[in-house]
């Protein structure tokens, strides 16, 4: 009988589709295996405030990545690999772990990879008892087919729209075609969820929130993002805009995004939101310590 583990047998689970055997220790454009691969599971209080509120949110970050950023904060485990192999059943234990630590979520970072051994380990910890929602915290580079695996498992996504313009992903990420794949892909995640709806204690149990990092000396690209949300959303859609970039890893190798962004870059993007009257959503202060965003990375799953 056929399981969905037997899909990383000849893997399409995200849009690249290398058809490797993974089963068979194949290694495809990812770089992930069949057994799945976790760097850190920590507490996080810096997610968005209906994420992490007062108890914090609990982050599971996943080894490797299915995009090869520049200019990623994570690199050491999205791009060099850092991290620990353990079982689907030890993925369970985990967010049970996390569970117990009284947090709001699981929040599975960069979780596209290993969506299929994700939904096993889910099955298992509601099994022993797993009740509190489940955060799918994706770069937006994700298949359809993969999306709907992931439908009645996942409560609230919370993917990335990085870019309108396909050439700067090409440029940055090593993608050719990042927006028609990732403004599909957030479609189906809002059909699957809806607009964010909120428990008892104001924390967000389901729906989607779109997030956008602001690059430095591309804000027209930032602007067709956040048109694009506009024009193909419900004006209750929440988005959430970072200000929080930084060069770092490859990024410094890149003229235009070796820096920060300026003040008066931060204002155009704002007023820009605003003049879009989207009602909900967050814009991150300009100015934050980076070392918030640049965790020493331990192994401790």
């Amino acid at each position: 009988m056929e399981t969905n583990l037997d899909l990383l047998k000849k893997c399409e689970v995200c849009p690249h589709k290398c058809r490797i055997d993974r089963t068979n220790k194949q290694i495809g454009k990812c770089k992930s295996k069949d057994t799945v691969k976790v760097a850190m599971a920590s507490v996080h209080e810096f997610e968005e405030p209906c994420i992490s509120k007062t108890n914090g949110s609990g982050t599971v970050f996943f080894s490797n990545c299915n995009l090869k950023c520049v200019f990623c904060q994570n690199y050491e485990i999205s791009q060099l690999g850092y991290g620990k192999e353990i079982t689907i059943e030890r993925l369970s234990e985990i967010f049970l772990e996390q569970q117990s630590k009284g947090v709001n979520n699981i929040n599975l970072v960069s979780p596209t990879s290993y969506a299929i051994q994700i939904i096993e380990a889910i099955k298992i910890a509601k099994k022993k008892g797993l009740t509190i929602p489940i955060i799918y915290n994706s770069n937006g580079y994700e298949n359809i087919e993969t999306l709907k695996l992931l439908e009645n498992y996942i409560d609230i996504y919370l993917p990335d729209l990085k870019y309108a313009e396909n050439e700067l992903a090409k440029k940055y990420s090593n993608i050719d075609n990042y927006f028609e794949v990732a403004t599909t892909a957030i479609k189906e995640m809002y059909r699957q969820v809806g607009n964010i709806k909120y428990g008892e204690n104001g924390i967000a149990k389901k729906g989607l929130i779109i997030r956008h990092l602001i690059l430095p000396n591309h804000l027209e690209n930032s602007k067709k993002v956040l048109k694009w949300i506009k024009n193909n959303f419900p004006k209750e859609i929440f988005v959430s805009v970072m200000a929080q970039y930084f060069p770092t890893y490859k990024a410094k190798g890149f003229e235009d995004i070796n820096r920060k962004l300026t003040t008066k870059e931060y204002k155009r993007m704002e007023n820009y939101l605003y003049k879009l009257e989207l009602d909900n959503g967050y814009i991150q202060e300009l100015g934050l310590n980076e070392k918030q965003y640049v965790p020493k990375w331990k192994i401790n799953v």
